[in-house]
C-alpha cells in the first residue's frame, strides 16, 4: 500500500515532499554542476533553506570549461551560495586507468573534498541530483555516495527526469530543457588512459559543434579518431559541404587526425555498450 500511494503522488505533491526533505536537513551542500537535476535542486535547496544551501561546483579537466562558465552564471541569476573548488581525479592512478569503475573514482574524489569542506564550513549534509531513473543505468558513483553518506533527495521525493524538467520550467530555469551531459571522461573507451590532452581536445571540439548550433552531441575520443555522435536531425548540418570542412579543419587543429560520424547517432552512454556485448557473451 505505501509503494502504491508514493506512485500515486502527484509532481507538486513530490515539489512538496522534497521541500519538507529539504527543510528537514537544516544545511546541506549541494554537488552543483549546472546540469537539469543539481541545477533544480539547488534552487529549490536555495528556497528552502536559504543561506543554509551552498552549492558547489568540482572545477577539474573532467569539466568541460563552457559547463563551469554556464554553472557560475546561472548561480549568479539565480541569487545561489556558490562557492568552486578543484579536485584531481585525473591524477589519481585509479582513475587515470578508465576501468567501467572509473566513476566511483570520480566520485570519491569530489566526495572526499566535499566532506571536509563541509565539516569546515559547517554544513551537516552533502546531496547530489541523482534522480530515480538514475538508479537504474551502470553508474559506479552511486556506490561512492553510498560510502560517504550522500543523500539523493530527488530519489526521496521519488522524482523522475521529466518531472524534474517540467517543475525546472515552472520555475522559470533556463536548465529545463538543457541536453543531459556528463563528465568529458565519459568520451574516453574504458582501457584508454584518461589525460588532461585528451578531454583538452574533446571539450573543444564539443564547444565548436555546439557553435553550429547543435545542442545534443558527443565527441567520442579514440586516440587520434574522433568519432561525432548527434541526433539524427543534425546529419544534413555536419554533411553540409561548408561546415563539413570547418568541422575536419578545426577538429585537426584540436589534435584529431580523422573525423567520423556515427550513423547510429546520439546515445548516451554508448561506451556502455561494449559493457553489455561483453557480458551477454560471458553469459
Amino acid at each position: 500500500m505505501a509503494t502504491e500511494a508514493k506512485e500515486a503522488r502527484t509532481t507538486q505533491q513530490k515539489m512538496e515532499a522534497l521541500k519538507s526533505i529539504l527543510k528537514d536537513m537544516g544545511t546541506v551542500i549541494v554537488a552543483y554542476s549546472g546540469g537539469v537535476d543539481s541545477a533544480f535542486l539547488a534552487a529549490t535547496a536555495h528556497e528552502v533553506l536559504g543561506d543554509k544551501a551552498l552549492a558547489v561546483t568540482a572545477k577539474s579537466p573532467s569539466l568541460a570549461p563552457s559547463e563551469l562558465r554556464e554553472a557560475t552564471e546561472l548561480a549568479e541569476r539565480l541569487g545561489l551560495g556558490h562557492r568552486i573548488i578543484e579536485t584531481h581525479e585525473v591524477e589519481r592512478e585509479d582513475y587515470a586507468a578508465n576501468d567501467p569503475n572509473r566513476c566511483f573514482f570520480c566520485k570519491d574524489e569530489l566526495y572526499t573534498y566535499l566532506s571536509s569542506f563541509a565539516k569546515e564550513e559547517g554544513f551537516d549534509f552533502i546531496a547530489n541530483g541523482t534522480n530515480v531513473d538514475d538508479l537504474g543505468d551502470f553508474r559506479p558513483g552511486l556506490n561512492a555516495a553510498k560510502q560517504y553518506g550522500v543523500r539523493s533527495p530527488l530519489v526521496d521525493a521519488d522524482l523522475t527526469k521529466a518531472e524534474i524538467r517540467e517543475l525546472s520550467k515552472d520555475m522559470g530555469l533556463p536548465t529545463w530543457d538543457k541536453p543531459a551531459q556528463a563528465c568529458l571522461s565519459s568520451r574516453i573507451p574504458y582501457g584508454t588512459m584518461v589525460t588532461v590532452e585528451a578531454l583538452t581536445s574533446i571539450a573543444k571540439a564539443e564547444e565548436f559543434l555546439h557553435g553550429l548550433g547543435i545542442k545534443q552531441l558527443r565527441v567520442r575520443h579514440h586516440d587520434t579518431v574522433a568519432r561525432i555522435e548527434v541526433e539524427p536531425q543534425d546529419f544534413l548540418t555536419l554533411c553540409d559541404e561548408d561546415t563539413r570542412e570547418q568541422v575536419v579543419k578545426k577538429f585537426k587543429e584540436f589534435g584529431y587526425s580523422y573525423v567520423t560520424l556515427d550513423l547510429q547517432g546520439f546515445r548516451s552512454g554508448s561506451l556502455n555498450e561494449v559493457l553489455a556485448a561483453l557480458k551477454k557473451k560471458q553469459g
